[in-house]
């Protein structure tokens, strides 16, 4: 995408590059021949394209905290071009790095950037500032501190093995962190998030991917006038769920990843004829149609699509090994790139394209029938629970797709079991996993067809 505008001297050049699949943004500020990278996604080859055309140097790479929802490349950069690494003193990190707290700046060419520790997402979140060559703020980097209609979600922290911080602490921490650091800035000042629309991060982020601090303190529910106590009940309400990778990629971007490449490299490729050791997960990540008309038994339909990564590190736990299956040596090398981001590769028992026959079908559903008799299916509402509450079926049983794995025994079997979501990605998921762990029961995917029974139920 081309360069952010910027309030700044023409020297200082800022470009954001954003994951729409994860809803990740990181960026470049670039002034001269010098380049600092904050909060890079796995991928380091962006930001080395991005210097390369600027005859630029790398020369730092801040984290603004260690990322829950994907695998930072902070590391391997710093291999790759001997740039220096800076992260709170709190990370605790492992890898080598220079501590960047409050009061502690980087020169980069005529401009500064300054650390303002701002905890509240997790303890040790820090904001960076821009400040031009007249020492006026230009611009923020939040982290996840600040979004775009929203401010980080503070229950992330709270499993002993990640520091066992309660949510109720860090919320009052991001209280504060709002109110006594970032919207004291001047208004003006740019604000660049590390995620947008659909980050597992927060709960109502907009959809544009950066705004001013007078536009927050105008239209961010989280930043109006409210005591410590309102806000903290305000912003605990109805956050979402918690991917089962989270931890896992906290752990690990504190210790620093192997290279991008190297480990997707690493990933072993399996012949369509090898068998597959029985036990073992298997993610198909062909399309619902191709999955319904063959499949291996108990594999599970992940469709690769625009957040194959979250329902990946959501249906599978960080610990779980499990075959990964597509239908062109194309997808596969994508699939198991998405794979990679969220740190999950060392998982891959073995890659594969599917195999030209497959044993298993999926019966279609009879949509009329559905509408004229949903009494006679057991019907089963794979959305989140705060997307359930507007219930599309009476007595729709709710289990939301993260926790279907284990829950699906308590779905009764005495009549069919019809799977629906909100537009038909997940329900093809929760179908796939409801018939491997339910091997007698006739369980149907009501898929897109949803729409119809939404727009009814609205009616």
């Amino acid at each position: 995408m081309p360069p952010l505008p910027s309030s700044t001297a023409s020297a200082v050049q800022i470009q954001q590059f954003y994951d729409k699949g994860l809803a990740h943004a990181s960026y470049a500020v670039r002034c001269g021949r010098q380049v600092v990278v904050i909060d890079p996604g796995r991928d380091p080859q962006p930001y080395y394209d991005f210097a390369d055309e600027h005859e630029a140097r790398i020369i730092a790479v801040i984290e603004t905290h260690p990322h829950a929802d994907f695998v930072s490349s902070h590391l391997e950069i710093a291999d790759e071009t001997e740039a220096t690494i800076y992260c709170s003193k709190l990370v605790g990190a492992k890898y080598p790095h220079h501590a960047f707290d409050d009061g502690d700046r980087i020169k980069l060419g005529n401009v500064e950037l300054h650390a303002i520790n701002t905890p509240g997402h997790s303890p040790d979140s820090i904001s960076i500032l821009l400040l031009d060559e007249l020492a006026q703020s230009r611009a923020v980097f939040t982290g996840d501190t600040l979004f775009v209609g929203d401010v980080g979600r503070p229950d992330l922290r709270e499993d002993e093995a990640i520091g066992g911080h309660k949510r109720e602490e860090l919320a009052a921490q991001m209280y504060h962190s709002t109110r006594n650091k970032l919207m004291t800035l001047p208004g003006a000042t740019k604000v660049y998030p590390a995620h947008g629309p659909g980050s597992l991060c927060g709960k109502t982020t907009s959809p544009d991917l950066d705004s001013t601090i007078a536009k927050e303190l105008k239209t961010n529910y989280a930043l109006q006038p409210m005591s410590q106590e309102e806000f903290i009940q305000v912003l605990l309400e109805d956050q979402p769920f918690v991917p089962k990778y989270f931890g896992h990629d906290v752990r690990l971007n504190k210790q620093g990843a192997r290279g991008f490449e190297d480990s997707v490299r690493a990933v072993p490729h399996l012949s369509t004829a090898t068998a597959l050791e029985p036990g073992v997960l298997v993610i198909d990540t062909r399309p619902a149609a191709r999955f319904r008309a063959g499949h291996l038994p108990g594999a599970i339909n992940l469709q690769d699509g625009g957040k194959f990564e979250t329902w990946l590190g959501s249906v599978v736990g960080p610990k779980e090994l499990f075959y990964l299956l597509a239908d062109s040596n194309i997808a596969l090398d994508t699939v198991v790139r998405k794979t990679a981001k969220i740190g999950y590769e060392g998982s891959i028992k073995g890659a594969l394209l599917a195999p030209a026959s497959l044993p298993e079908t999926a019966p279609t559903v009879d949509v009329a029938q559905v509408r004229e008799h949903p009494e006679a299916f057991t019907i089963v509402d794979i959305r989140n629970h705060a997307e359930a509450k507007n219930q599309v079926f009476d007595n729709a049983l709710v289990i939301p797709l993260p926790e279907l794995r284990e829950r699906a025994h308590e779905i009764p079997t005495d009549k069919p079991v019809l799977i629906h979501c909100a537009g038909g990605y997940r329900s093809a998921a929760g179908a796939s996993i409801v018939q491997a762990a339910l091997p007698g029961a006739e369980v149907l995917d009501l898929g897109e067809a949803i729409t119809e029974f939404q727009k009814a139920a609205v009616h």
